[in-house]
């Protein structure tokens, strides 16, 4: 499962990118707008750092949706175009996914909306696996579900687990088959502690400088 940061900080991003560990980024109006950006501009910038970067779309309507679609989708090469998977939505991805641009249909809650998003050229299918979790449901059993069917339907749109707001989730995410899992900075951070890593460091460093003191009194 391929890991994206969920965020338009372009700090964040940074330093994810130097742990080597991501291949993209999600984005949406809420992130820029904590980010104080303009949203074109901070689209721009984390496509020079990172490669797929989904970034959404703000009108409602099919026509409008086509025409913000292929101007977001200029911006950069590395841009994935986020459409919601309402039919007015559909209906535009299904025009933008005619002329070579890759979609992201997301907000997505059951398989039937994930075959929609399949059936107009979906590049990603996003479901949202925490927002499951408010309403007391198992978002990553919907999850495999997609990625159940995907399969036995011989469907190649990619499942970006999306809404992954703790490690269970994306451990969760994984072994439901997800094809990339998204998550916030924080989230991500946190995948790579754990109480027993930390202690094994401290006693291979405790004797590792052990080994140092015998070469230190010679010296």
């Amino acid at each position: 499962m391929r890991l994206f940061v969920d965020t338009a900080d372009l700090e964040e991003i940074k330093t994810a990118v130097g742990w080597g560990v991501i291949s993209g980024v999600t984005t949406n109006p809420t992130l820029i707008a904590r980010a104080g950006r303009d949203h074109e501009t901070q689209v721009k910038r984390i496509c020079e750092l990172v490669g797929d970067v989904s970034a959404e779309t703000v009108t409602e309507k099919r026509d409008d949706l086509i025409v913000e679609g292929r101007r977001i989708a200029a911006w950069h090469k590395n841009v994935i175009v986020k459409v919601a998977c309402t039919p007015d939505g559909l209906a535009a991805g299904k025009v933008l996914a005619g002329e070579g641009i890759r979609i992201n249909v997301t907000l997505v809650f059951t398989v039937n909306q994930a075959l929609l998003a399949a059936a107009v050229g979906a590049y990603f299918v996003s479901p949202f696996v925490g927002r499951f979790d408010d309403i007391g449901e198992d978002g990553t059993a919907v999850v495999r579900d997609i990625v159940s069917a995907y399969r036995q339907q011989g469907i190649t749109t990619k499942v970006l687990a999306a809404s992954l707001r703790h490690p269970v989730h994306v451990t969760q995410a994984a072994l439901a088959g997800a094809d990339i899992g998204t998550m916030p900075f924080k989230v991500l951070e946190s995948l790579y502690k754990h109480p027993l890593t930390d202690l094994g460091i401290e006693r291979f460093m405790a004797d590792y400088r052990k080994t140092q003191e015998p070469q230190a009194i010679k010296r």
